[in-house]
């Protein structure tokens, strides 16, 4: 109970100054003196075209191979109210439109500030900011971090330092030319300009790096374990934090001059008020995060000691992450920043992968809400504006520029050539998520108008539509991108083995899994495509990848042994197992149940439909069963070129299923079948085999339960890694032919059209 009692003091004193409100204000959305009934009415049909409008433009970003966020950005400035959702119709409470933009847009142009979403659905859009960024925290590789903590600080440090310096620059020295309410940027001097709240916005948007994209090229290049893919996501990971930093002292600053102002102190910086409130900031957030990485392990033996339930473990840590988002806000830091502190803390534990698996509905829920909520406070009219696009095209160059520059010049100081510097740079070149909700906070706020957010959203769109082909041309050259290799490598190594066949490694893996799982180690998956899981329990983590009949451990060597001990516990296992079924199962106990069995009942007669894709061979002959198969899946195979890939691996498929138990029924049926990679959906064919001339069957070696002569044959062949209605298909085959003499109704057909037709009538 010790760790309860450490961990009581920590909990009362993120609860207590959570409870009192944030002192920043927002600007007030109109009062459209609506009852609280279709308040909430309006907000369940928002909600319901946000998410449909969110999901709808992600789908469409991903077919063009760009991030869906950028689908759910353009989506959100679409429906939103200074676009499609301000067109009312109607005479009643819609007459403004679904999101008031008309309304909105009257109260606007007379001078009173307004907000473009409503408090309840801008609070939803805050609750997916914190999930998005307590997840990020998740995902951070603390190791890693700390590893190549040296590099990684360099890039990172200079890609912020040069990033926050030039987009700040660029808004003093370019905002009085092209707004007129910036013109008092002129007149002061250069460092208190560049403390002013718009430029002070502009220069930490530019600041935050998105390497989802960037992981995403290397994953594919298969450069992530590079020297450049290291760099970049170390560097990202010191990118995320600096970054968060810079916010937080941005923040402070804003506040201290807020509160000279306040107090009616004479004009001109006060650096003593400015340099206490920034090292406040800059304090609160090194304190909490201290507190957090070294109170990890109690807080999850905590967690887990509430209850066994993964699901209740998990909400209880993302309750947690709330309460440190508002005590970062009451303390004047971004909520943001305290859920991504206390994501970080909890990313070196091992409920790091559970709770991001329980989260991830919620995370896929929300997040897209949030970008599209984003997008809405786009006004589309202002962002189209000659004065924003010429300034916002000379600001995304600049932070295109900054980040390349700013990583590149200490990537070279640290061993990299020209080619690697930028590799380095157009890596950490896009923005993203980040760089959205410092957008959002800074329009919420009063610190930005609309159109310099519109701004943020450009730079935001141009910087990750851009990077990752500039990243794939600075990979096609083969040449190395660092003068001599100076990265370390992790200490983790791949132990693999190879088994006898892929169905003993998906048995092998699946009893490996349950053994961990016994044993108290979180088992998670990361990737359900490449059969990646990740095994962790307290410090230990380690990685198991089946790929085809091999099965493969990352792990460090003081990992092994357990590794070693896993292995031999399931092989014994499996070995028992082995045993015990080595007597073969009795097929005339097999062939009496499904000689007894009726004809299945009618239903999933849709499946009916694949059959009139099947290929239909009357008069067939052939000498043998595997002539037979041979025969129809070339058949297949000539009239069905897009289904069937391979001949010879679907036809190795049914003899490979015909070997392990035959597949002849009664009444002459036999339905020979098999499942490959090679076949994409369902493909097959029906052969009436021609029995004339011949006492035993021109297939002797077929044998069916009855012992009579094969006359049908329905050969099936189906994708082995897709879903498809195989079962559904069989079951309907069965009945079709069993049930009303359908087997020799059928062999009475001459021709493919009668063979079509008896399938056709039969559902």
């Amino acid at each position: 109970m010790k760790h309860i009692k450490s961990l009581a003091f920590v909990f009362a004193a993120l609860l207590t100054p959570a409870c009192a409100l944030a002192n920043e204000s927002v600007p007030p959305y109109p009062n459209f003196g609506l009852p609280r009934v279709e308040e909430m009415m309006f907000l369940v049909l928002q909600i319901g075209i946000i998410i449909f409008a969110a999901r709808l433009g992600g789908a469409i970003a991903s077919i063009m191979r760009l991030p869906s966020i950028l689908g759910e950005l353009a989506a959100g400035i679409v429906i939103g109210p200074w676009a499609l959702g301000g067109v009312g119709f109607g005479d009643g409470i819609f007459s403004a439109g679904l999101f008031h933009g008309a309304a909105l847009r009257e109260l606007a142009s007379s001078g009173v500030a307004v907000d473009a979403t409503s408090p309840a659905l801008y609070g939803i859009a805050t609750l997916a900011s914190v999930i998005l960024l307590f997840l990020s925290g998740l995902e951070t590789n603390l190791k890693m971090f700390i590893k190549f903590s040296f590099v990684g600080t360099l890039v990172g440090l200079g890609g912020v330092i040069v990033s926050f310096a030039l987009g700040d620059l660029c808004a003093v020295l370019m905002l009085p030319h092209f707004f007129q309410h910036f013109a008092g940027l002129a007149e002061m001097p250069l460092a208190q300009a560049m403390t002013q709240e718009a430029p002070l916005y502009m220069g930490i948007m530019s600041t935050a790096t998105s390497v989802g994209i960037t992981a995403r090229i290397l994953s594919e290049k298969k450069k992530m374990d590079s020297e450049e893919g290291t760099t970049i996501m170390a560097g990202a990971v010191i990118d995320d934090v600096l970054g968060l930093i810079v916010l937080a002292i941005g923040n402070g600053i804003i506040a201290a001059d807020h509160a000279a102002d306040a107090a009616g102190a004479a004009t001109g910086m006060n650096w003593g008020g400015i340099g206490f409130v920034a090292l406040k900031a800059f304090g609160v957030w090194l304190s909490a995060t201290v507190v957090c990485v070294i109170a990890a392990r109690k807080i999850a033996k905590f967690l887990k000691s509430c209850s066994t339930s993964i699901a209740l473990v998990s909400t209880l840590a993302f309750a947690l992450s709330l309460i440190l988002a508002g005590f970062f806000e009451y303390m004047g830091l971004a909520m943001i920043i305290g859920a991504y502190v206390m994501g970080l803390g909890l990313s070196r534990t091992d409920l790091k992968h559970p709770i991001q698996e329980m989260l991830t509905p919620v995370y896929t829920f929300l997040v897209p809400v949030f970008f599209c909520v984003m997008g809405m406070m786009v006004d589309v009219s202002a962002l189209c504006s000659k004065p924003v696009l010429m300034f916002g095209a000379v600001y995304t160059a600049l932070a295109v520029a900054a980040k390349v520059l700013g990583c590149m010049v200490p990537a070279m100081c640290c061993g990299f050539n020209i080619l690697g510097g930028l590799r380095v740079g157009a890596g950490m070149v896009p923005r993203g998520e980040v760089a959205l909700i410092i957008a959002g906070l800074g329009l919420s706020r009063g610190y930005l108008t609309q159109e310099i957010f519109g701004i943020g959203i450009m730079m935001t769109l141009v910087t990750t539509v851009v990077a990752p082909p500039a990243l794939v041309a600075l990979f096609k050259p083969k040449a190395k991108g660092v003068k001599k290799p100076q990265i370390s490598k992790d200490g983790s190594r791949e132990v693999a083995f190879e088994l006898s066949g892929q169905d003993v490694a998906e048995l092998m893996m699946a009893k490996l899994l349950a053994e961990f799982r016994n044993e108290g180690f979180f088992v998670t998956c990361l990737s359900q495509a490449d059969h990646i899981w990740e095994v962790a329990l307290d410090a230990m983590e380690l990685s198991i990848r089946r790929t085809g009949k091999t099965i493969s451990f990352e792990c460090t060597p003081a990992e092994e042994a357990i590794v070693m001990t896993a292995w031999m516990e399931v092989v014994s296992q499996i070995n028992d197992l082995a045993r015990s079924i080595a007597k073969p199962i009795r097929r005339d106990q097999v062939e009496k149940m499904i000689a007894a069995t009726e004809a299945a009942p009618r239903g999933h007669e849709a499946v009916g439909r694949y059959l009139q894709g099947f290929v239909m061979l009357p008069g067939f002959r052939a000498s043998s069963k595997q002539e037979a198969i041979e025969k129809m899946v070339a058949e297949i195979a000539k009239a069905c070129p897009n289904h069937v890939k391979d001949a010879q691996a679907a036809t190795a498929a049914v003899l490979k299923r015909e070997a392990s138990m035959p597949t002849g029924l009664d009444h002459g049926i036999a339905v020979p079948h098999g499942r490959t990679p090679s076949v994409l959906g369902i493909a097959g064919a029906v052969a009436l085999v021609d029995n004339s001339g011949t006492a035993g069957g021109c297939i002797p070696d077929y044998e069916t339960i009855d012992k009579s002569p094969v006359s049908i044959i329905v050969l099936t062949i189906a994708n082995d890694q897709k879903q498809t209605p195989y079962l559904q298909l069989m079951s309907f085959i069965s009945r079709a032919l069993r049930a009303e003499n359908g087997a020799e109704r059928l062999a009475q057909c001459k021709s493919a059209d009668e063979m079509r037709k008896f399938f056709r009538n039969r559902r």
